[in-house]
């Protein structure tokens, strides 16, 4: 794992989001793996930023979101689609056609999925995942316990999932307790995973992720296996590591040996 411990949010968004923009200048018909939830926004800001400068097109880019809840429609305020669709989408020169959410109201969900599977490996697979972490270390809704190579698939959220995103939602509408999400091995698939990570409550999540022991308790740490991780967190995230200091020494060498092989 490549582990970047910046200041705070804004200069976490600002890394990730560069990671993107190089991205899509090498491979302008990128696939990319998205991600919702209020980690990612500054992120999403960042690209649309660089989209209307014309620092970067989206006009050729794929994406595949990880996750959408089971039971709305993509209408729905609180979908994931229609999360994606304001806060990204509708602010790009990208084709919508080209944009992948899961579908909530899939009259066949287990056949979604598979469905879901297939259309990635029709696009050539994900070149770049975003991930955010929740506080029990699940990705997508990936929850404790998941199997460390699962596909997408339908899951049931955990009460400390559903208890987070109850704020999304008013007391008298209709939250989902069921999701479609991404696998934690398709999400391994992808050739490079991004995960960002802020503040203190994801402190423990991120300990567990990086030292902890490669768990289904921790469904994070299986991006242990993969071989292309950058994680991108800022100082409160990170403040449960043992070896913080290390890891920003490692970043610093590795800063330098990139601008050397820039030369």
């Amino acid at each position: 794992m490549q582990i970047v411990i910046l200041k705070d949010s804004v200069e976490v968004a600002k890394y990730g989001a560069n990671i993107f923009i190089k991205q899509l200048i090498n491979k302008p018909n990128s696939v990319l793996g998205l991600a919702t939830g209020s980690t990612p926004l500054s992120l999403y800001q960042c690209l649309i930023e660089a989209n209307k400068a014309h620092h970067v097109s989206f006009k050729d880019v794929t994406t595949f979101n990880l996750d959408e809840y089971l039971g709305l429609k993509g209408s729905h305020p609180q979908s994931y689609r229609y999360f994606m669709n304001e806060k990204l989408f509708d602010h790009l020169d990208i084709n919508k056609e080209q944009t992948f959410v899961p579908s909530g109201d899939a009259l066949d969900p287990i056949n979604a999925c598979l469905d879901y599977e297939n259309m990635i490996l029709a696009k050539g697979g994900i070149d770049i995942q975003l991930l955010g972490i929740g506080r029990n270390g699940h990705i997508g809704f990936n929850e404790p316990s998941s199997c460390l190579m699962s596909r997408t698939r339908v899951k049931t959220l955990t009460k400390a999932t559903i208890e987070d995103n109850a704020r999304f939602f008013t007391l008298d509408e209709y939250q989902p307790h069921l999701s479609i999400t991404m696998g934690i091995g398709t999400i391994l698939d992808a050739k490079k995973v991004v995960l960002l990570a802020t503040g203190e409550s994801k402190s423990d999540a991120i300990l567990a992720t990086v030292e902890g022991a490669l768990t289904a308790s921790c469904p994070a740490s299986a991006l242990q296996f993969h071989q292309n991780v950058v994680l991108v967190i800022d100082d409160a995230a990170a403040s449960k590591l043992s070896n913080r200091d290390f890891y920003k020494h490692i970043e610093i060498e590795n800063q330098k040996l990139r601008a050397h092989l820039a030369q």
